[in-house]
């Protein structure tokens, strides 16, 4: 097998591979991706440490000869591990080789592309489902049945976490998308400006301040079995809180990923106080719950009523300051012909980077994409589920 032609094959393969990629991606192509430049290498377990400033109190100025203490403040950072690589081989003989190189991409090539696609779309939706603690919408039920009241909630508690009104983005499965393209609302032209076509090409585009996006991959939650009026907060917990002491002995589980209230309105949005549940402890009667940073936006009396959302679609609005992604950029080689040949190409749509390595084996050559990535909710405040 010559140098030449085996560099040609691998070029056809990853051009046309990054073709799938791009028809396959949504939360990688409104992910904060700004971090990749601080990326110094690509090996496994490079870090970028991402910064998050400290609030900063404003104060009466009163002239005096000795000037005033400054308060002290201590940014904090979110890290992005490039911890996760992942490839998708496969093996093809010498007669799916000849077929390459007449210019037929096997489908195999494309499914372990989709693979790769999938591998990388889910793990962010596993971030976001680990932090993100703001709800709208009613569990169990499609959004915008008739209306978009579910939309405009949701997009109310971003503007009450001081999101930015740029760069918003609704994800929506593929039940929900279609809900939305029978309203009036959104087919009507005066809801959206100069691009009124991109319904024509069944996309519904930019409405009320965000691009609404579809994406098969929505996953679905699914709740624990907690029920009743039975379990209540225990005792004073201040704000910032995580760890919540639990008592009253209903019967049901509180899970991972759970969407757990207190039955706190917030004083200044409100807006019903919802939370992240990281984990719990007790079981089929749980003793106490531990929620996501930062905590409690208001502290508790004790006897508060302990719910859970039930299962839910996780449809969700946010800004892209929410969730980081960067993609290191696989070293390439070229080895002596007949054994290992690598190629990267960056996809120039998505900016994805992807590894292609071929080698030779006893009658067949083995393909694999690889990549390697990593990721991090930076803001959860600034993310909302739209529940389905």
């Amino acid at each position: 097998m010559a140098a030449i032609v085996t560099t040609n094959i691998l070029a056809t393969l990853v051009a046309m591979g990054l073709d799938t990629l791009r028809d396959r991606l949504a939360l990688v192509l409104v992910a904060n991706r700004e971090y990749e430049r601080m990326i110094t290498g690509a090996t496994r377990g490079g870090t970028v440490n991402v910064a998050v400033p400290a609030s900063v109190a404003a104060r009466t100025v009163s002239p005096d000869v000795v000037p005033p203490a400054v308060t002290t403040v201590t940014p904090t950072s979110v890290p992005i591990t490039l911890d996760q690589w992942k490839e998708a081989p496969f093996a093809m003989d010498d007669k799916g080789l000849i077929q390459v190189q007449n210019g037929i991409l096997p489908m195999q090539a494309a499914e372990a592309v989709k693979s790769v696609a999938n591998t990388i779309e889910d793990y962010l939706w596993s971030l976001l489902q680990a932090k993100i603690s703001n709800y709208a919408g009613t569990a169990g039920t499609t959004p915008f049945g008739s209306g978009l009241d579910d939309f405009l909630a949701a997009d109310k508690q971003l503007n009450d976490n001081l999101a930015d009104p740029e760069d918003r983005f609704m994800i929506l499965n593929t039940a929900a998308k279609a809900s939305a393209m029978g309203l009036r609302a959104i087919q009507d032209a005066s809801f959206r400006g100069n691009k009124s076509d991109s319904l024509i090409n069944g996309e519904i585009g930019d409405v009320l301040g965000a691009r609404w996006l579809m994406s098969q991959r929505v996953p679905n939650h699914v709740s624990g079995t907690l029920a009743g009026v039975g379990t209540t907060v225990t005792g004073v917990n201040a704000i910032g809180a995580t760890v919540i002491a639990l008592s009253g002995g209903a019967s049901g589980t509180i899970l991972a990923g759970d969407i757990i209230d207190f039955g706190v309105t917030n004083a200044i949005t409100g807006v019903l106080e919802t939370y992240n549940v990281v984990s719990s402890v007790g079981g089929a009667t749980p003793s106490s719950v531990t929620i996501a940073s930062p905590g409690l936006k208001t502290a508790t009396a004790g006897a508060e009523v302990v719910s859970i959302k039930a299962s839910f679609k996780q449809n969700i609005l946010l800004q892209r300051h929410c969730l980081a992604f960067a993609m290191a950029p696989l070293v390439d080689t070229v080895q002596v012909p007949g054994a290992t040949l690598q190629q990267v190409a960056i996809d120039e749509v998505s900016g994805l980077s992807l590894r292609l390595e071929v080698s030779r084996q006893h009658r067949q050559v083995q393909w694999s994409f690889d990549a390697l990535y990593g990721g991090a909710v930076i803001r959860p405040q600034l993310g909302c589920w739209l529940a389905g």
